[in-house]
């Protein structure tokens, strides 16, 4: 491995068991999405969101599968870059890094201003950009740093949302038939629920992108993620059918904060505060994973001559790549800080669920000696992600190709001139 400044060899320290894979999975996947995915999609798919919930789990599932083998069997820094490059060659690599790189620091700067909104709306910039300083600031001083502040937020949103199921079915009035399958769910709709939703099981990757920091990654990685997507479909399964049985279909779709009224109608209102500080916690939590696996693709990226080199630095005390994760989280930051990117993100979906794409058409290629998984897993899991991105609004197509079309031409500039 070429060296680097800051570090030894130009790698990083594998520190990060099971358990600390499956907590940092869970504070990407339990985060911001459960608090605000469930009204729009209830509002896309109607009495369909339960078998939208449903689609997005499977496609999950299969991308989850596909990206475990892939790490396994490449432990490194970059998650679908790495394994794009490797099995279908430097452009796909590429393409998925970039897309991801770029889709994700928007992500982060609208997860920040979530942050921002619920704990002082009067200042959400500024304590959104404050609220990435010090996640970055966390991230920096290194990875078993960021796996106990995982922890401590995935215990507290989890208590939040035990809370708003008990007081759902316990103290409101439940009404079963506010779970049937109406009209109203049409297979359109149903899909772009399925597409809103899906995001919120994808911070599974975040323990890919960390899979050069994983101890014995052969055997940690299969391990973690489907145990960390296990217990995410279980939590969102059971505030689903809560919040659906209590507020009901039309209700739920034009919730601003479903979860928040889902309490109060339930006789529940002392809880709204609880509810807007759990989603602020939550948002942190998404927003400490995302930066995390942003930094850690771009190190990959910079390290194989993508970016600059200088970027792909690792500390020699921490063992992190520290110009990586200052460079993300100053770019965040001022994003989060200056601008409102939270309606102007939907490039994001489209770029990720290319990625994800190119993850399980890089699984197809895996040999029976690689541990490659059933047939059928990469071709639902490619199939599905194509779906869901050309079922998302135009807009969204539109901004994320225009996005994914400018990084490979920047690809072939920097081709044309290493000729």
């Amino acid at each position: 491995m070429t060296k680097h400044p800051g570090s030894v060899d130009g790698t990083l320290r594998r520190r990060l068991g099971v358990f600390d894979a499956v907590v940092i999975g869970l504070g990407a996947m339990i985060g911001a999405g459960i608090f605000t995915a469930l009204a729009p999609a209830a509002a896309a798919a109607g009495s369909g969101l339960l078998i939208g919930l449903a689609v997005a789990a499977v496609v999950a599932y299969c991308n989850a599968t596909s990206s475990a083998r892939l790490a396994a069997r490449y432990p490194a820094s970059g998650g679908t870059y790495v394994y794009g490059r490797e099995r279908l060659g430097e452009f796909w690599g590429y393409l998925a890094g970039w897309g991801f790189v770029v889709g994700k620091i928007a992500s982060c700067a609208a997860i920040a201003l979530t942050v921002g909104v619920y704990v002082w709306p009067g200042q959400a910039h500024l304590v959104a950009a404050l609220a990435v300083i010090v996640l970055t600031a966390v991230n920096y001083v290194g990875i078993q740093k960021s796996a106990w502040a995982t922890r401590a937020i995935v215990a507290v949103v989890i208590v939040v949302l035990v809370m708003v199921v008990v007081a759902a079915l316990g103290w409101g009035d439940p009404q079963a038939a506010r779970l049937d399958i109406g009209a109203d769910a049409t297979p359109g709709g149903v899909l772009r629920a399925a597409g809103l939703l899906f995001f919120a099981f994808a911070g599974y990757a975040r323990i890919a992108t960390l899979g050069e920091e994983v101890r014995d990654p052969a055997r940690t990685i299969p391990r973690a993620i489907p145990l960390a997507l296990g217990i995410t479909l279980a939590v969102y399964a059971l505030v689903a059918v809560a919040v659906l049985a209590v507020l009901g279909p039309p209700a739920l779709g034009a919730a601003t904060a479903p979860l928040s009224d889902a309490v109060r109608v339930a006789g529940a209102g002392w809880l709204e505060p609880v509810v807007r500080a759990g989603a602020a916690i939550a948002a942190l939590g998404s927003l400490l994973a995302l930066i995390l696996g942003v930094s850690r693709t771009t190190f990959a990226m910079a390290r194989d001559g993508h970016f600059p080199r200088t970027i792909a630095a690792v500390h020699e005390r921490f063992g992190v790549p520290h110009h990586a994760e200052l460079l993300v989280g100053v770019v965040v930051a001022v994003l989060a800080g200056t601008a409102d990117l939270r309606s102007a993100i939907g490039f994001s979906s489209f770029a990720v669920l290319v990625y994800y794409s190119i993850a399980n058409a890089s699984a197809w290629t895996l040999s029976p000696q690689e541990n490659r998984p059933a047939r059928i897993i990469p071709i639902v899991g490619l199939a599905g992600c194509l779906t869901l991105a050309f079922a998302l609004p135009v807009t969204s197509i539109v901004s994320g190709a225009v996005v994914l079309a400018v990084g490979a031409a920047a690809f072939a500039v920097r081709r044309l001139q290493r000729r």
